[in-house]
């Protein structure tokens, strides 16, 4: 099993990095969140000239056999269909990174269905979708493992890739999910993690019915009710693969590899916040490097951002994943760095300081 090196950034910048930041030719504080999302960046890259440089976006994809079930209102077959539409450009995840610059890599992870033609699509597949969790672990330990070595080969090769713009390799990343049924493992995740009542984690995912929905409640229940049964005292990683699937713990190899990097991750919504509260338990310091896009409309988002002290750029009322409200999340990054590199002081601009 992979162990990560994650080091917490020195705090002895932190005073300059303020300093600077309440200099900036402003009242103190009056630009909110974005001070605070600057200084965060900052601190990462132990620098008081930060730099953006080759966004990367990992689109990870799928399927989960929970799906038997009947917990979601979208078939398994919108899994690999949606993941062809995006190697056309047709997805919200393509007209965001085309937006906002980003370079789009589109990985099968696990999806039911062979994409190997596709030249588009990165075959990285463990196996044709994860085993059905009401019965048995979705994965085993070595497909866990395999999974966990794929996001952090794959952030190596982003880190690494220094021909896509002005010579440098990619030091922020965001990382997206496509994989009908994934919100019943986050669900369970953030109970399990979080110590929260199970009902209180789960919602409509991609727009259950109430009927639909008290059958994903006992779907659910049922199946943490059989892992308990089996795991009294289980750990992180029994969790983690018990309920995952590839393409979140593949996620969850991407984040925990891009900290190791020192490198800004973005946070999508509610599976991606999920994959984060699962890094998070394995390695607690790589909460430093995470910056959270957005708060979703899935039940229980919000309480699991609380989990991480979490306070998200934007809420929109977002619920589609691929990364997106990640991704609209961007200018708002790229404005924190522009206000820490290019707005004067009060001393060079010759105004008198306040305060």
């Amino acid at each position: 099993m992979r162990q990560f090196k994650i080091e917490k950034p020195s705090e002895q910048m932190l005073g300059a990095i303020r300093d600077k930041i309440d200099n900036l030719n402003k009242p103190k504080g009056s630009l909110g969140q974005l001070e605070k999302l600057a200084e965060q960046i900052c601190y990462i890259q132990q620098t008081l000239t930060p730099e953006l440089n080759h966004p990367c976006h990992l689109l990870l994809g799928g399927d989960h056999g929970i799906e038997r079930e009947g917990v979601s209102v979208s078939p398994r077959d919108v899994t690999w269909q949606q993941m062809i539409n995006f190697t056309h450009g047709g997805g919200g995840v393509n007209m965001f990174c085309r937006q906002h610059g980003f370079d789009l890599r589109i990985v099968d992870m696990g999806v039911d269905y062979d994409l190997s033609s596709n030249e588009s699509i990165r075959n990285c597949k463990i196996a044709n979708g994860t085993r059905n969790f009401l019965h048995e672990s979705a994965m085993s330990l070595s497909e866990y493992d395999k999974a966990i070595e794929t996001g952090c080969l794959l952030v190596d090769e982003c880190a690494e890739d220094k021909e896509y713009k002005e010579g440098k390799g990619c030091n922020i990343i965001c990382v997206g999910e496509m994989g009908i049924a994934n919100t019943s493992p986050s669900s369970i995740w953030m109970s399990l993690f979080g110590n929260i009542p199970l009902d209180e984690c789960i919602g409509v995912g991609a727009g259950l019915n109430n009927a639909g929905l008290l059958h994903k409640r006992e779907i659910l229940t049922k199946s943490v009710e059989r892992f308990q049964e089996e795991n009294p005292n289980p750990n992180v990683v029994d969790i983690i693969r018990e309920f995952g699937g590839f393409e979140m713990v593949g996620a969850i190899g991407v984040m925990l590899r891009a900290a190791e990097r020192k490198m800004i991750v973005m946070i999508d919504g509610f599976i991606m916040s999920a994959c984060a509260l699962a890094a998070v338990r394995l390695y607690p310091e790589a909460r430093n490097y995470f910056v959270f896009g957005h708060c979703g409309d899935e039940s229980g988002h919000k309480k699991m951002l609380a989990l991480m002290d979490a306070e998200p750029l934007l809420h929109l009322g977002l619920r589609l994943g691929e990364g997106t409200g990640a991704l609209c999340s961007y200018p708002i990054i790229e404005s924190a760095v522009r206000m820490v590199n290019e707005m004067n002081n009060f001393e060079n601009a010759k105004i008198t300081k306040y305060f």
